[in-house]
């Protein structure tokens, strides 16, 4: 049996891409202030990834874009989190990942757990190029891979669910 899912790809002329760009933001603020409380939560449960993922699937690569850019931002400046030193590298691969996870959105019009997977690991592969990129330290670039497989599993099995079954319509 097969649930239906609704896939949307929103516009920037739409009031409706800044109305769910804000909430999925507002997600991206909080998660990561509830598991920086955890020591290396924040490097282990990449949290800041997380609203991203869900908004650039469920409602298109702009409004994931929007949530990828402004998130990271907002957390530094209020919260110090992500040092300014890193938010080059975390807004990389934010923006990838919505980007990508936008694509597959749109090419495949479902979210499977594979879809997710994909998604991922393609977001982190390149993020990780590019990270390694813009700090000249493969060690640090790989530190998602290293420290962070909590993280990336918590996005492909909570993000799968949360497409799937909590914002279904």
């Amino acid at each position: 049996m097969q649930t239906t899912l609704k896939l949307y790809s929103l516009d920037y002329r739409s009031v409706k891409t800044y109305l769910f760009a804000a909430l999925f933001i507002i997600g991206n603020v909080v998660m990561p202030q509830l598991f920086h409380q955890i020591p290396k939560g924040g490097i282990i449960w990449l949290p800041i990834y997380f609203f991203t993922l869900i908004a650039a699937y469920k409602y298109g690569w702009r409004v994931g874009l929007l949530t990828a850019i402004v998130s990271p931002l907002v957390n530094s400046i209020f919260f110090g989190m992500p040092a300014m030193a890193g938010l080059p590298a975390i807004m990389l691969k934010s923006g990838v990942l919505a980007l990508v996870a936008g694509y597959f959105a749109h090419r495949f019009k479902s979210a499977a757990l594979w879809q997710l997977l994909v998604v991922v690991v393609a977001y982190q592969g390149i993020g990780t190029l590019g990270e390694w990129a813009l700090k000249g330290d493969l060690f640090l670039a790989l530190q998602d891979f290293r420290i962070g497989i909590p993280g990336m599993l918590l996005q492909i099995v909570g993000g799968w669910a949360v497409i799937n079954y909590l914002i279904r319509k």
